[in-house]
């Protein structure tokens, strides 16, 4: 039976979401306690692979297991033996096949900034203290909408060689108060560090460092080279992954 999990993590103590070498990660993490627990060797698979320091607020993983599970009981001791920085919030079965990363059809990324200096947000907001010009920022970035090549913002040899194409439903910036700026940005799918280049990117712009016209240029150039700016990961969070309802088994 494949089983779905949900969860959430802070990303400061992990190297990202996918399994390496002599490295904590929050795949690593899953599968070492599920396997554990369930007396067998679990792989788990993830709906995407969130960089070194991104955080989760929602994230999906999927794995197997032959038999009937207990999910209460399974939830409540994976949040004992997990690291404090993972949290389970829910596991549930699926139909036959259902794939945490390839059935997902949209994916919702926001981006925290904070434009006055606070040790209590900095390990989940960057700290910008240039002048913005939040207007212009979000000018450039609904014109991302126009486009679904994203070449330009993305780092090379991603795992999805040969497809940059992402189809982008909502872009904007928007005010939480004075001090804090979030950028949210919704796909059916992302790349490799896409929202941190474009966040650093349209920063350009809110700086008066490149004009609107010059940003657009950069996105129609489809070359990664072209881009320099990226914004650090741990202002960055996925906060959402919708999926059709027909994987759902039937109550």
């Amino acid at each position: 039976m494949r089983y779905f999990i949900e969860l959430s993590y802070n990303g400061k103590y992990f190297y990202g979401w996918q399994i390496q070498k002599k490295v904590s990660t929050v795949e690593g993490n899953l599968e070492y306690c599920l396997s554990k627990l369930l007396k067998k060797s679990i792989n788990v698979i993830g709906a995407g692979r969130t960089d070194k320091g991104v955080h989760a607020k929602q994230m999906f993983a999927h794995f197997d297991y032959e038999d009937q599970i207990n999910v209460n009981n399974l939830i409540k001791k994976l949040n004992i033996f997990l690291p404090k920085s993972i949290r389970i919030l829910n596991i549930f079965p699926v139909k036959k096949n259902v794939h945490a990363r390839f059935n997902a059809i949209k994916r919702t990324y926001k981006y925290y900034l904070i434009r006055e200096k606070n040790p209590f947000y900095q390990d989940f907001s960057w700290y910008c203290f240039y002048e913005l010009n939040i207007q212009n920022m979000n000018l450039a970035s609904k014109k991302l909408i126009n486009y679904q090549d994203f070449s330009s913002f993305c780092k090379k040899n991603i795992y999805d060689k040969g497809n940059n194409i992402c189809k982008l439903t909502h872009v904007s910036w928007s005010i939480i108060n004075n001090n804090i700026l979030c950028f949210s940005i919704e796909s059916n799918r992302f790349l490799r560090s896409m929202v941190r280049f474009i966040v650093g990117t349209l920063i350009d712009v809110g700086r008066n460092k490149i004009g609107i016209n010059d940003f657009i240029k950069i996105v129609e150039s489809k070359n990664s080279n072209i881009c320099k700016s990226i914004v650090p990961a741990h202002g960055l969070f996925l906060t959402k992954i919708i999926y059709p309802n027909e994987i759902f088994l039937q109550k």
